[in-house]
């Protein structure tokens, strides 16, 4: 797979003990890239729902963790000045594998919540929510224009 340009993956710590875990999912000093939320926000989704396509025009850049459940993200790269134009990534995040994906804003991109029991996404993007004006173009999950099938089952 090629990764798409300018979307990263960070693995996360999970510090365990007797009395559960602590997974550290922001922190400033983190220097391989450039995380300035403006904002965070939590999401569930139940077993099987798919929250896809959407992408920002105006700069957004979403950081997206899943501590509790699995979900399947998918990013798609239609960037005309793209050198991955035409490229998609899946990753399956969640409890068992802790990690926070960077999502460049004009890149496509969405999830599946996998496995049997409701998934929590948290993102920590770059801009505030414009209630007026949201910067968001959104596109159905099951598009011809995104060669995504979210019935497939995720490679994992």
């Amino acid at each position: 797979m090629t990764q798409i340009y300018d979307v990263e993956v960070r693995d996360l710590q999970v510090n365990a003990d007797e009395r559960g875990h602590l997974v550290e999912v922001f922190r400033e000093d983190w220097d391989e890239y450039d995380i300035d939320p403006a904002m965070s926000y939590y999401s569930m989704t139940y077993p099987g729902i798919i929250r896809a396509w959407h992408r920002h025009l105006e700069g957004q850049v979403d950081h997206f963790v899943c501590p509790q459940g699995r979900i399947k993200v998918g990013i798609y790269d239609d960037r005309e000045d793209s050198p991955t134009e035409g490229e998609l990534n899946t990753f399956v995040i969640g409890e068992h594998n802790q990690q926070v994906i960077r999502i460049p804003g004009k890149c496509w991109h969405g999830f599946k919540a996998i496995g049997d029991k409701p998934s929590l996404l948290i993102n920590y993007p770059t801009e505030l929510y414009d209630y007026e004006n949201p910067d968001e173009e959104r596109i159905p999950y099951d598009t011809d224009k995104i060669p995504l099938d979210w019935e497939e089952p995720p490679h994992e």
